[in-house]
This record gives C-alpha cells, structure tokens and sequence, in this order.
C-alpha cells in the first residue's frame, strides 16, 4: 500500500484551465471569470472537498461566487474529467482525478477523515474480473469504510475512563 503523501501529481500538457476551456467550447459554453476562479482555486491545492467547503474557503480568500454556480461548475468538471466526486456515508466529496494518479481511499465514518492509497493488488483483480466477464475496465471506485486509528484510540480511551 502506498500512502496517500506518495501520490503526486502527474506531468500533464495542458492546464486543468486549458482542459477546463476546451470541454466547455465543445459544449458551446464559455469560461467565465466565475468558473476560472472556481477551477483555478481547486487545482491550487491537492485535497479532498465537498460544495460547502468549497464556498467557505472562497469566502475566506475573498473571492464571491455564487453556491449555485459552484454546484454547477463541480457538476461541469465531473464531467469534464478534472474532477471525481467521492459519495461517502453523508456527503459527496470531490478530488482532483485530471493530473493525479488512479488511487482508492479509506473513509473515517466518525471524523470524516479520507485516506488515499494505492494498490497493485486491487488493479490486478479489476483486470481478472473484467476478463472474465469480458470486459475492459478502465477505471474503478473503491472506498473502504471504518474508523481511522486516531477514532480507535479515542474510543479506547473513553472505554477505560467509563470502567473507573
């Protein structure tokens, strides 16, 4: 397994911005200040979001963009390929799928916390059921849930304290 600092970024030759463009021209669309500000801002940093945070972090920075249009935007770049969204236990989250590597993850259902990790193993059996099934794959999504080790050791503390 690899963890998740491991994962960096992949050589690209053109910006997520140029893709960005290029897939709204094909749609007839424009890239607009708002939708360049929003794709700008997510491929800024690596790390895992959902709509909200999003927003909040937009406001911090000082940038103004509508909620609706960063739904809309996210929505777009699925699409588009920049983007995968993540549907955990009770939210969608969203990371950075144009110029990263394929990877899985592991979801905290207490903190929330998600954890990417890479593994030949998970590839190599993808291959094995598609061909048995005669099928290509090209990608998958595979979320393990649980409770990451800092929520375990938590839990275990709390339970010696309850025995006093």
């Amino acid at each position: 397994m690899t963890p998740s600092q491991d994962l960096a970024p992949l050589q690209v030759t053109d910006s997520p911005e140029e893709k960005f463009r290029e897939y709204l021209e094909i749609r007839g669309e424009k890239l607009t200040e708002p939708r360049r500000v929003l794709v700008n801002h997510i491929f800024n940093t690596h790390k895992h979001f959902d709509a909200d945070e999003l927003v909040a972090d937009l406001r911090e920075s000082g940038r103004r963009v509508s909620r609706s249009t960063v739904y809309r935007t996210l929505r777009l770049m699925v699409d588009a390929g920049l983007l995968r969204e993540l549907r955990l236990t009770n939210r969608s989250a969203y990371e950075h799928s144009y110029g990263y590597p394929s990877h899985d993850h592991m979801h905290c259902t207490q903190c929330g916390a998600i954890v990417e990790f890479r593994n030949e193993e998970i590839r190599k059996l993808r291959e094995l059921i598609g061909q048995e099934f005669g099928f290509r794959p090209d990608n998958h999504r595979f979320v393990i849930t649980g409770q990451c080790s800092d929520c375990l050791k938590a839990r275990g503390r709390r339970r010696k304290l309850d025995q006093i």
